[in-house]
């Protein structure tokens, strides 16, 4: 399977577009379209101004991706649209359960960048609509109080998290998305320069920068909430929202929750930067990543017309210019601000792409079933590796990929 990648021309370029906006919504909606994605601001404004073209009801949660396959499997499909991003995609196109969408943008996608068709086999099956990465978010005025300078690598930001502990300014130095523990691996991994695979299918994760990743990892937890491995996007987003962190690698699609007055405590307090390298000399630990949307395969070739007819609704510069903080917008129309800075760096800084494709979806599954026994002090940095390249060998057997 072959996708684009458009994300890295996006992140460096993007900054520069603008365009006159649009009226909210062209046209209204007779056909019934449900729309299931991520809870997080960015899919709530676009699915918000879905909404005004009438007949569309949104479902957002953070378990999306599993209803999401359910729902899309179903005939006819439970859901007419699904927001996705790079690794989510895979599995619904593995599965047939995404419509090509190359005729619908001959149709009615003239105002849709290069950059935001998604292609897989050449077909256009995904239009993205943002930029994301994980990249650090600080407490600026505590670190200004302690003369912390922003730290470039893991060792700096560890040695940081130890001063902010010792001065006890907040609850907990350091936070961070470690429900999806699998991805902080891939990001530290990555970032000491690791591949996953030899001969494109075989496990390549057990060695030294392996062991390094791990350990890195494992360094961090003292400094975090003893509850990290539940900690979601929402519950950092709370967590640096109370004043109880001090800094964490964090997805720039939350920073507008940060410095909103209605639910936080710490505006103007929190500070963009490049999510750290693992040491000097070495990318940033984090991936690139898109979030758009895909229409289902298993409907009505007028529902899909309504659905992405739609769907270009949610995404047009009105929005854009309603919600300019919520996300890095591929859209036309966006000017970036502050919050943007952050993502702007790690993409800047030599941050990848999210290496997605089925066998990096099977490895994902390894590394989450396996990675908490290390981070809980069951086994060792070796053990955990050859573990998970077992547990990566058993699903893609099953697969028919070995």
């Amino acid at each position: 399977m072959k996708t684009t990648r458009p994300l890295l021309s996006a992140l460096t370029v993007l900054l520069l577009a603008s365009a006159p906006a649009v009226a909210s919504c062209a046209f209204e909606n007779k056909v019934p379209v449900k729309v299931s994605a991520a809870a997080f601001p960015a899919w709530k404004a676009v699915t918000s101004a879905m909404a005004e073209c009438g007949n569309v009801q949104s479902e957002l949660s953070q378990e999306f991706q599993e209803k999401q396959a359910a729902g899309f499997a179903a005939k006819p499909s439970l859901y007419h649209i699904g927001g996705v991003a790079n690794s989510s995609l895979v599995p619904l196109v593995n599965q047939g359960l995404v419509r090509p969408l190359d005729d619908l943008v001959a149709r009615f996608g003239q105002k849709l960048r290069p950059n935001q068709l998604i292609r897989v086999d050449g077909k256009v099956v995904a239009i993205a609509m943002m930029a994301n990465a994980q990249h650090l978010m600080y407490r600026k005025d505590i670190f200004d109080t302690l003369g912390i300078a922003v730290p470039g690598t893991y060792g700096e930001l560890l040695a940081a998290a130890d001063k902010i502990q010792k001065a006890n300014t907040v609850k907990y130095p350091f936070g961070g998305t470690w429900k999806t523990t699998w991805l902080e691996f891939v990001n530290m991994y990555m970032g000491y320069g690791g591949e996953f695979f030899t001969d494109r299918v075989q496990p390549a994760v057990n060695n030294a920068k392996g062991v390094a990743a791990l350990e890195m990892l494992k360094k961090l937890t003292a400094y975090m909430d003893p509850e990290y491995l539940v900690s979601d996007a929402t519950y950092v987003q709370q967590q640096f929202q109370q004043g109880r962190i001090a800094m964490a690698n964090y997805w720039a699609s939350r920073a507008a929750a940060l410095d909103d007055p209605k639910e936080s405590q710490v505006v103007g307090k929190i500070a963009m930067a490049a999510a750290p390298a693992p040491d000097k000399g070495l990318p940033p630990a984090s991936t690139l990543w898109w979030d758009g949307i895909v229409i289902a395969k298993n409907i009505s070739d007028a529902e899909a017309e309504a659905a992405f007819k739609v769907a270009l609704e949610g995404m047009d510069a009105d929005m854009v210019k309603a919600n300019a903080s919520a996300a890095i917008w591929l859209i036309e129309g966006y000017a970036a601000d502050k919050l943007a800075a952050g993502a702007q760096a790690t993409a800047a800084n030599g941050a990848k792409p999210y290496p997605a494709s089925t066998q990096m979806g099977l490895m994902q599954k390894a590394i989450a079933n396996k990675l908490n026994d290390f981070l809980k002090g069951g086994k060792d940095a070796r053990t955990t590796l050859a573990d998970i390249e077992a547990d990566y060998r058993v699903l893609a057997k099953e697969a028919g990929l070995l």
